[in-house]
């Protein structure tokens, strides 16, 4: 059957699955979220992208006791369980993704125009909030993405917030719009607008690792990689994925270490090897500070209430769209 103008939808038990030319999505409902973003043959996904709300601390940070006092936020960083997952085939909604023996009533040749997928977390915080993370796919392939962060009273500072999504090995590189440099908050001033490009995934090399990277106000990133984890796939030319902003700007941060293994090196030389590639994408970013390192903080306009809702959108372009018609 030709899918070139619709998804293929694949009802499984516990799984949703999505395809089309050169594209195949896997969402679970085990895992909590989309476990398999595979296009034209190659695998972006190590682990399910998840909402995150930590950034290493820095010098500053601890200097301030901002570290002691956002503590809850690694710990949702780290464990963040799915509550609930609805489902919008086109019209049709489900309250959950249809499972055995709910998915007798499908064959093998469902296809949509577009699908909706909601995820619901909840946090391990003190009072616990909500985080809910929308798919959009249409049929050319794109995903749009849109976590939404509930505001909670009692709730202390966000260290930022966005969506971490770990690729399965190092990008070669990657290529922005935005401002030039390492850029936060308030530390934007130098950074000019263009289009720049990144060589491997450098990581500031600080006497003791923490917080680095972060590039605001951009408009798109595409992360281009040149390896795999398929011993069975011989191609060793350069592929890209490219992540635009929805609504507005996002921040991001392209490196080889997530926040927690930044946060657990107290020196260089105890950072692990450098396997994968740890894409963050933020809608809300906190400043660094830097008046100095014995206890001033971060100036009121640079941080993160989490008390309010805070929101980040992008989309994921496949570059498919010259080899499918969409509705």
């Amino acid at each position: 059957m030709d899918y070139q103008n619709k998804l293929h939808v694949i009802y499984g038990d516990g799984t949703l699955g999505l395809q089309g030319s050169d594209f195949a999505y896997l969402f679970s409902c085990e895992r909590g979220g989309l476990e398999s973003l595979k296009i034209k043959g190659k695998e972006w996904l190590y682990r399910e992208p998840k909402p995150t709300f930590w950034r290493a601390t820095t010098d500053n940070d601890r200097g301030n006791g901002f570290n002691v006092k956002a503590a809850q936020w690694l710990a949702a960083d780290y464990a963040l369980p799915c509550q609930a997952i609805s489902l919008k085939v086109d019209e049709r909604k489900f309250k959950q993704v249809p499972v055995a023996p709910a998915t007798n009533e499908f064959t093998n040749h469902e296809e949509a125009e577009k699908v909706k997928i909601t995820f619901t977390y909840q946090t391990l915080t003190v009072p616990a909030t909500t985080v809910k993370v929308i798919y959009k796919v249409k049929a050319d392939g794109t995903l749009k993405v849109t976590a939404k962060y509930h505001g909670q009273a009692g709730l202390p500072e966000l260290p930022v917030f966005g969506m971490r999504l770990i690729m399965p090995t190092m990008a070669a590189g990657y290529e922005y719009e935005g401002l030039s440099g390492e850029t936060y908050p308030d530390r934007m001033a130098g950074g000019r607008p263009g289009t720049y490009e990144i060589q491997g995934l450098p990581v500031t090399k600080y006497l003791v690792p923490q917080e680095n990277g972060m590039h605001m106000a951009t408009k798109w990133v595409k992360i281009t990689r040149q390896t795999t984890l398929n011993n069975a796939d011989h191609d060793d030319q350069p592929f890209s994925l490219t992540f635009k902003a929805a609504n507005g700007d996002f921040a991001f941060s392209a490196l080889p270490y997530t926040s927690e293994e930044l946060e657990n090196a107290t020196h260089q030389e105890e950072l692990p090897p450098a396997r994968r590639t740890v894409l963050v994408i933020a809608g809300a970013v906190r400043g660094v500070g830097g008046i100095d390192s014995w206890g001033a903080d971060v100036e009121p306009a640079y941080h993160i209430d989490g008390t309010v809702d805070h929101k980040v959108s992008f989309v994921i372009d496949p570059g498919l769209q010259g080899n499918v018609q969409t509705h």
